[in-house]
């Protein structure tokens, strides 16, 4: 997930577009056939089925979304503070990463663990070829994307840790190569990697997992973000010219959420390319316009500062609600419409908990940690 910025710096019209993404993939977890559809329910009556795709399956794609956002908040930020990524201090760099991404990260693995121990259902590694061990490895590891590939579909919870594999692995080999090619080669090296999405997700039919959650797509659309930030801060356009970038990629990307189904024939593997890269130009607009907050979407600019609390905690809610319909209406999926309002405030409700609670506290004590290790030095 994005990194975290100071309420200071923080973009608005990016949030709101973070908020987006998070919606999405938690209405996606929700939806899904064997969860709460959104089809037999008096929504897909009412609004029929197109409507009921574009809201229940662009989770997948709202990842991608992340993947972008990330590479131009986490990019941009090295630009601005040292005016190039040459000159990127990779201790500070790294310190970042682990204050935002570990604590988190540590405490959600301390309690999968522990309910794997209770074998409390849904909870339990236990596919063949699977083990506690093995799938903590893989997520510090950071490849728990391949262990999925390679052993089958770990436990909802679990799961969710596939992309912040790809994403923390991108962030490991990136300082090194902001240091150690120059501009204009690694600015090169991005571009091939941006570009080489499509192939790298067509040669890989035949494992359904691996292809979704394969490590060079992943890091293909981060490095459009960075390309991205780089561009954005090359090449300054007009309040008028961001405005009109700003409109022409609102309206692609509601094109390829909404007509995802009948763009797919004509842009094959190339869709998600074509979605990172218009992203990409979203954030270079909003770079620029820096909006105005806007009351009415302040609650989704909420949960796109709370997206990485939010992601990892999420199914925490989902499986239960899930659990608690079924329970209640075993054979009537009419009402599960009504459960989606709910569950989004209850799943922003604990990712807000867990930032107040774990997350804020524990950042600040690593960053106060590291600033003293440096001040010793």
């Amino acid at each position: 997930m994005p990194s975290k910025e100071t309420n200071a710096s923080r973009n608005f019209g990016i949030d709101v577009l973070r908020g987006l993404a998070i919606l999405f993939v938690v209405i996606h977890h929700l939806a899904l056939k064997f969860r709460l559809p959104l089809g037999p329910s008096g929504f897909g009556e009412l609004f029929g089925r197109r409507i009921v795709a574009a809201v229940s399956f662009n989770g997948y794609e709202s990842v991608f979304v992340f993947f972008v956002i990330s590479g131009f908040l986490i990019a941009g930020r090295a630009l601005d503070e040292h005016g190039t990524l040459a000159k990127i201090d990779w201790r500070r760099f790294y310190a970042r990463r682990a204050a935002r991404i570990l604590p988190l990260l540590l405490g959600l693995l301390a309690v999968l663990a522990a309910l794997h121990a209770l074998r409390v259902p849904q909870y339990i590694v236990e596919e063949h070829g699977q083990s506690l061990g093995g799938a903590l490895l893989s997520a510090l590891g950071l490849h728990l994307n391949w262990y999925e590939g390679r052993t089958g579909w770990l436990p909802p919870n679990w799961d969710v840790l596939w992309s912040l594999s790809i994403e923390e692995l991108f962030y490991l080999a990136f300082p090194i190569a902001c240091l150690g090619f120059p501009r204009k080669a690694l600015v090169a090296g991005l571009l091939l990697l941006a570009l080489s999405l499509p192939w790298t997700r067509a040669a890989l039919t035949g494992n359904e997992i691996w292809q979704e959650k394969a490590t060079l797509p992943g890091m293909s659309a981060i490095a459009i973000g960075v390309l991205s930030a780089m561009l954005a801060r090359a090449r300054a356009p007009s309040r008028r010219q961001a405005g009109v970038l700003l409109i022409a990629a609102e309206l692609m990307l509601i094109a390829l959420f909404i007509d995802g189904d009948l763009l797919w024939p004509w842009l094959g593997e190339s869709m998600l390319l074509v979605q990172s890269a218009t992203v990409g130009l979203a954030l270079i607009a909003l770079h620029h316009l820096a909006p105005v907050p806007q009351h009415g979407l302040r609650w989704l600019a909420s949960m796109g500062r709370l997206s990485y609390e939010i992601y990892l905690s999420h199914m925490f809610i989902v499986l239960p609600v899930v659990a608690a319909y079924r329970w209640a209406l075993p054979d009537n999926l009419y009402w599960t419409f009504l459960v989606y309002p709910p569950t989004l405030w209850l799943c922003f409700a604990l990712g807000s908990g867990i930032e107040r609670k774990l997350g804020r506290p524990a950042a600040l004590w690593l960053r106060w940690r590291g600033q003293l290790a440096a001040d010793r030095t």
